[in-house]
């Protein structure tokens, strides 16, 4: 079991924790200074044109962020606007100067999300370390955008923002309350007063609107046309995979199906060989979207992604507008 797991996630305080306390203290202390910073402006935020939506969340780890951006990025073309996306590339080698992101783009260069981004959302991706110069890049290249939306970057107070929305893991919420390291939060709870939506990713949180995470087929790596519904390996042994922040999600999903799985839980963002995979069976192999652009090289019959659909409250998606419009 991971250190968060066993710690930050915890009912209660365990030693470990204990014995980090002073250092989050230490934390939560910098962070505070650095945001009073840019709110007193003796930091300068760069604002631009457009309105700027950020999807972030408090804890470290994943919580949904990327298949609501893609939710998010989908309803907006709805509505006839014409967002662009920006990402930090996390597990990309090329994010130091900001990156266009194509369909074939390789998440070895430009990281896992900013792939699935690309392949899903309909809407120009460009990926960065620096946000602002990533937002400059991605405006100067599509100057038809009229909205950004950053995914992830709530802490990244240089690129000033219109809408702040945070998700929320439903399962685990906010763990111990700790800042880190004795705990999961890149922030103190009480950021969230500030923020515009909090949007929770399964369960059920006050003040909050609910995401959930519809699963609509099997996809094969080895042949993208081909799919299977998702009871196609119902009471069927199957090795399960996932390099996400949150692995039991997907794990107790596939037990929800009735599948027998094998879990093989790797490190979020985790940049796959093929002898990680290299199971001595011939039982199916299944995985996440995102664990499936890093495997897609040394793909085989035998595995398969979940494809999965965020779908987000009506009465959300109409005081978002709301806001936007009114930026």
């Amino acid at each position: 079991m991971r250190f968060d797991e066993r710690h930050w996630y915890h009912a209660s305080l365990t030693w470990a924790t204990a014995l980090l306390l002073p250092a989050s203290w230490l934390f939560g202390w910098v962070t505070a200074i650095r945001r009073w910073c840019y709110q007193s402006k003796l930091f300068s935020s760069h604002r631009f044109q457009v309105p700027v939506i950020i999807v972030g969340n408090l804890t470290v780890g994943g919580t949904g962020k990327t298949p609501c951006v893609i939710a998010l990025a989908n309803y907006f073309l709805s509505q006839g606007f014409q967002p662009g996306i920006v990402s930090r590339g996390y597990g990309g080698s090329k994010k130091t100067t900001p990156q266009l992101v194509t369909l074939s783009s390789s998440a070895s260069e430009v990281g896992d999300e900013a792939v699935l981004l690309a392949r899903h959302s309909q809407c120009p991706v460009v990926v960065g370390a620096d946000r602002v110069a990533a937002v400059k890049a991605l405006l100067r290249r599509n100057p038809h955008c009229n909205m950004v939306i950053s995914d992830d970057g709530l802490q990244h107070y240089q690129l000033a923002r219109d809408v702040e929305i945070v998700v929320v893991d439903g399962d685990r919420q906010f763990g111990n309350g700790c800042l880190l390291p004795a705990g999961p939060l890149r922030e103190p709870l009480s950021r969230l007063q500030s923020i515009n939506f909090v949007i929770v990713n399964g369960g059920v949180m006050d003040n909050a609107f609910s995401m959930i995470l519809q699963s609509q087929r099997w996809v094969s790596l080895n042949d993208p046309q081909t799919t299977l519904p998702t009871d196609k390996f119902v009471g069927t042994r199957v090795h399960a995979v996932a390099g996400i922040g949150h692995p039991a999600r997907f794990f107790n999903l596939l037990k929800t199906f009735g599948y027998q799985i094998i879990e093989h839980a790797f490190p979020d963002h985790h940049p796959y060989l093929a002898s990680d995979l290299n199971f001595p069976d011939e039982l199916p192999i299944v995985m996440t979207s995102k664990d499936a652009v890093k495997c897609e090289t040394f793909a085989n019959e035998r595995m398969w992604y979940l494809d999965i659909k965020a779908v987000l409250e009506p009465e959300l998606l109409s005081k978002l507008t709301d806001q936007v419009q009114g930026a």
